[in-house]
């Protein structure tokens, strides 16, 4: 028994380990031409809202890979000091995030261009992530004494903030629908492969992974149909003119 307990601790470090770098490198390979590498690029530059966005998020995911180390390396103790940082991160991530989004669809609409309608749907499905995001970091911190519950809320908190990075990913989806409906896909596949591995390492679905993995692929799932709809649409671009 004691040998399974050790066994399952060293695959939850590497696994959690793993997952912060998928999502970093996820982020990275979306965002590179327009932020990370944008000189190289040739990307026109940022405006200083986008760089303090783009700092705010990158934080979250650099504080999550940090956090896998340090438990990985069985510092719990760093562990929890940091997450009072990252509690404050969190509560930017949702500010920052939630601001920035409305800013660019009143900009879109204000201009009548050819994105409002889409920048006013990317509206509603943002503030959808921002809502999810900010549910789960709270659930993870409310069950901090359970750590079995506490990183699987954690990695679905940031899964949350996947798809902005999945919406710029160059790759050939052929298989997929295009444009929203596949961003949706690859955020359900990333939650899904995450809780099968863990359900098949551990033999049984977590209750975090089962419920809150329901409750985030639902929501957004659930979201698109609404606000793609002209009745959102109209209100949408009312709210934001």
């Amino acid at each position: 028994m004691r040998a399974l307990l050790t066994a399952r601790r060293y695959f939850d470090r590497r696994f959690y380990l793993g997952t912060s770098l998928v999502a970093l490198g996820l982020v990275f390979w979306g965002f590179a031409p327009t932020y990370y590498l944008k000189n190289i690029f040739g990307a026109p530059q940022l405006p200083a809202r986008l760089h303090i966005h783009g700092a705010i998020m990158s934080s979250w995911l650099l504080l999550f890979f940090v956090q896998a180390i340090l438990v990985s390396a069985r510092r719990a103790d760093l562990h929890r000091r940091l997450g009072i940082l990252g509690v404050f991160i969190a509560i930017t991530v949702v500010l920052v995030g939630s601001t920035t989004t409305i800013g660019a669809a009143a900009r879109e609409v204000g201009r009548h261009s050819a994105e409002a309608n889409s920048r006013v749907t990317v509206l509603g499905l943002e503030l959808v992530q921002m809502a999810l995001f900010a549910g789960l970091v709270a659930a993870a911190i409310v069950m901090r004494r359970r750590p079995d519950f506490h990183k699987r809320l954690m990695l679905l908190a940031t899964a949350c903030m996947m798809p902005s990075a999945f919406s710029r990913i160059s790759v050939n989806l052929t298989f997929m629908v295009s444009g929203f409906v596949s961003i949706l896909i690859l955020f359900d596949l990333f939650i899904i492969v995450a809780a099968l591995v863990d359900t098949v390492r551990n033999r049984r679905l977590h209750p975090a992974f089962g419920w809150g993995g329901l409750i985030a692929i639902g929501a957004l799932d659930l979201a698109y149909p609404i606000f793609i709809s002209p009745l959102w649409l109209r209100f949408g671009t009312r709210l934001v003119s």
